[in-house]
């Protein structure tokens, strides 16, 4: 469980990934060395680690929520192995540990080699891919313990659309593996890896982050904040109610993200309650009550094998 200071400074790396611990410690109103020392802390116990993530719609690239059902001796290990591939988002083990879902960033021409190799994988019984066609919310974090004022003083320059696409160099894409292991690594860092200067990586750094290419997110477990209880809802919604619906799930607290997707389930949303008793109130007096829900199939995740970003080696 995380205290007040360490709450605060995961909301502050929500609002800013980069911020400085400078910077963070003069809104939290404790020392640079208190915030980067709780910073290193947490990290070091894998609660805490801030992720450079790509985004793929710039580049023609459509997301996919991907569904396998696994022999029960194969889940973990595949599980594993997609977890291990750059092109996937996040990996779950769901309902009793036979069945996966991941996100799969894809060309939006679906000559994708994830996507047409997997079902000819023989120890994958079953295969469902879901592309999603709207965000109604997009993992949302559980913790906001910041006033407006200190917000305000920690949010980054908004980012703005080019007119004209974002062409990504060589040294573009050693520079987002590099953030996709740890957003907050130096410049240094990242000078080295890509064979350049320390001044044009903070330079080409800032242009794909200004230009709407590059975000930063914060990948904490949910048991660390005090919420044991995360699932997957797949759901079959009339195309008249769907918009309504996905607006008021995106609207609860509950909810991590909500998208609609193509598929016979047209809406999913990953949901995270303290409890399995609360998760149980949540889907018979918030959920059930909504018009136009048809069927819900519900998946308990058991195990995140990868939260977000690339997996540390």
């Amino acid at each position: 469980m995380l205290d007040d200071i360490d709450r605060a400074l995961v909301h502050a790396l929500q609002i800013d990934g980069r911020a400085s611990f400078r910077q963070i410690a003069e809104v939290v109103g404790t020392s640079e060395h208190t915030i980067a020392r709780r910073y290193r802390d947490l990290r070091s116990r894998g609660l805490l680690r801030v992720v450079g993530m790509l985004d793929g719609a710039r580049f023609g690239q459509t997301s996919w929520a991907v569904r396998l059902v696994c022999t029960p001796d194969a889940a973990g290990p595949v599980a594993e192995a997609l977890a291990r591939r750059e092109d996937t988002v996040w990996v779950r083990l769901l309902s009793g540990g036979t069945e996966i879902a991941c996100g799969v960033q894809a060309d939006s021409d679906g000559d994708d080699l994830l996507l047409r190799k997997l079902p000819r994988t023989p120890r994958i019984v079953s295969m469902s891919a879901h592309a999603t066609l709207h965000m109604f919310a997009g993992w949302r974090s559980r913790i906001a313990v910041l006033s407006e004022e200190q917000v305000a003083r920690l949010r980054p320059a908004p980012a703005y659309e080019h007119e004209h696409e974002i062409d990504l160099s060589g040294e573009d894409r050693t520079l987002l593996r590099v953030l996709a292991q740890d957003g907050r690594a130096g410049f240094g860092e990242l000078a080295a890896a890509t064979g350049c200067s320390q001044t044009t990586a903070r330079r080409r750094l800032e242009q794909l982050r200004v230009g709407g290419a590059l975000r930063f997110d914060v990948e904490i477990p949910a048991q660390a904040l005090g919420y044991h209880a995360e699932a997957w809802l797949w759901m079959k919604v009339e195309p008249r109610a769907l918009t309504a619906v996905g607006a008021a799930l995106a609207g609860h607290a509950e909810a991590d993200v909500v998208a609609a997707t193509t598929g016979p389930a047209n809406l999913m949303a990953g949901v995270t309650c303290r409890d399995t008793q609360a998760l149980y109130r949540y889907l018979t007096e918030r959920v059930a009550p909504l018009s136009g829900v048809r069927e819900i199939e519900t998946a308990p995740v058991i195990r995140t094998v990868k939260r977000v970003g690339a997996l540390l080696p």
